[in-house]
């Protein structure tokens, strides 16, 4: 039925699903960076932040994927020939993740800094009161409970991110859609091998949605629900 291409196919799942889980890891880190950043005090730091989100945010993520990618190439070629240094090839994989986490980690910035917010200020104010420290009461007290209110949110981001995955083809990564594209095109059977691709994706963000529907219940412990 696939004609040959199964094995490339599950070559390019995996490549797809590296790209997805490592480029969530960055947006991860870069959402909670972005967020304290955003409510930080210093003015130099939230302005920063918010000139990030709002960038980033408003620019299609093909555009931006292309535009980081070669931006970034091209900014290295530069500095390597002013240095007078060889010149340094970023890998397709290193370029995928490091641009699909610096756009995605602007949507999780604004996801984790709303749920910040809806955490009331004294629980850490309590958390102080009985000698914890900072960190301690970020780690044992602001986290999990941020963690509850950006769940959801954090599952759309991932959704949107997973799919997105499937652009970096364009990057000139070999990842599903781009056997898919080689294998439609081989075969002349291009309807039939994007239409394998669609049904993983689905596949992919339906499972997605039952493990993060799990981990929500699994925050939610102990959580009295709002009555009617």
């Amino acid at each position: 039925m696939l004609e040959g291409y199964g094995g490339l196919l599950a070559q390019g799942l995996w490549v797809t699903l590296k790209v997805a889980l490592l480029s969530l890891g960055a947006a991860f880190g870069i959402g909670l960076a972005g967020a304290v950043a955003k409510l930080s005090p210093w003015r130099p730091a939230a302005w920063t932040a918010t000139l990030y989100t709002t960038v980033i945010r408003g620019v299609p993520p093909l555009v931006l994927m292309l535009l980081v990618y070669y931006s970034v190439q091209i900014g290295l070629n530069r500095l390597t020939e002013a240095a007078g240094l060889r010149q340094i090839d970023i890998d397709p994989l290193t370029a995928a993740v490091a641009t699909l986490g610096f756009i995605y980690g602007a949507y999780f910035t604004e996801t984790f800094r709303g749920a910040f917010l809806a955490v009331p200020r004294g629980q850490m104010d309590a958390a102080m009161a009985v000698g914890m420290g900072r960190c301690q009461a970020f780690r044992r007290i602001l986290f999990p409970q941020m963690m509850r209110l950006a769940l959801p949110g954090l599952t759309n981001n991932w959704l949107v991110l997973l799919k997105s995955a499937g652009l970096v083809s364009l990057l000139g990564l070999v990842d599903m859609v781009m056997v898919a594209r080689q294998a439609g095109n081989a075969t002349n059977r291009q309807f039939f091998f994007y239409l394998v691709t669609a049904l993983v994706f689905l596949a992919l963000t339906s499972a997605s949605q039952l493990v993060l529907s799990r981990l929500e219940r699994r925050y939610s412990l102990g959580v009295r629900e709002a009555g009617p």
